[in-house]
């Protein structure tokens, strides 16, 4: 008890002094995470608002699918983007192998599957009550599905949320590919597993407050902006 005590005063400190190694980890951390939400949200979105609005062929399969991969063992994915990376691969001359494109490759595989499930889910109920609307005003494919992108776009931070919060404690796929190097690919998780072997629990736990807070304040952000646009409504 008295180790974990100590512990906490010491995380404390480092968080109150902005220790340098503490706060470059938790910005590399926040740069990798929020680029892969980025490309994750472009291809997820889209394509969780085309699966509500449009009927085809193997749709309910291309649900199916895209459900089941939500559950994709993150060891995996950092698996198979090592093998695709590394020399031996195809994208071998590419040289991105223990980068942060890697990572950010690895968690935009990872979260694109969660941020479209949940899309599809939201936009589904929304094109519900807007249907019989954009088809009588002949609205396109694109129309139709930008209209519910917009009108939707609070269950759209909701999915982005998701993507963020998985993506920002993953530690399997980033080990992996990234190799928790020193100054080039140390985030928070794999360095709070580094330190925690290290027997530095001032730093793990200070780096494990930082994550928490990240995750927080993501979450009040969103609240925010979604009362905010509420309340602007009426």
């Amino acid at each position: 008890m008295t180790e974990l005590l100590d512990g906490l005063r010491a995380a404390f400190w480092l968080i109150v002094t902005l220790d340098h190694e503490l706060l470059e980890i938790s910005l590399r951390s926040l740069q990798v995470t929020l680029t892969a939400l980025f490309f994750a949200c472009l291809i997820g979105i889209p394509f969780g608002t085309f699966l509500a609005v449009y009927r085809f062929r193997y749709r309910r399969l291309v649900i199916a699918v895209a459900n089941a991969l939500m559950g994709l063992p993150p060891v995996v994915v950092g698996l198979i983007v090592y093998i695709f990376l590394s020399r031996s691969g195809p994208f071998g001359v590419l040289g991105l192998l223990f980068t942060p494109t890697a990572m950010i490759i690895a968690q935009v595989i990872i979260i694109t599957p969660l941020i479209a499930s949940i899309t599809h889910q939201a936009m589904r109920e929304l094109w519900a009550d807007y249907h019989d609307l954009l088809i009588s005003l002949n609205a396109s494919k694109w129309q139709r599905v930008k209209t519910l992108m917009w009108d939707g776009r609070r269950n759209l931070l909701t999915a982005a949320l998701a993507g963020f919060g998985r993506a920002i404690g993953e530690v399997g796929a980033i080990m992996i590919v990234g190799g928790n190097i020193d100054k080039v690919t140390r985030v928070l998780t794999t360095a709070i597993a580094l330190e925690t072997g290290k027997g530095d629990f001032a730093m793990a736990l200070g780096l494990g407050f930082v994550l928490i807070g990240l995750a927080l304040f993501v979450n009040f952000a969103i609240h925010w902006l979604s009362r905010t646009e509420r309340e602007g409504r009426w």
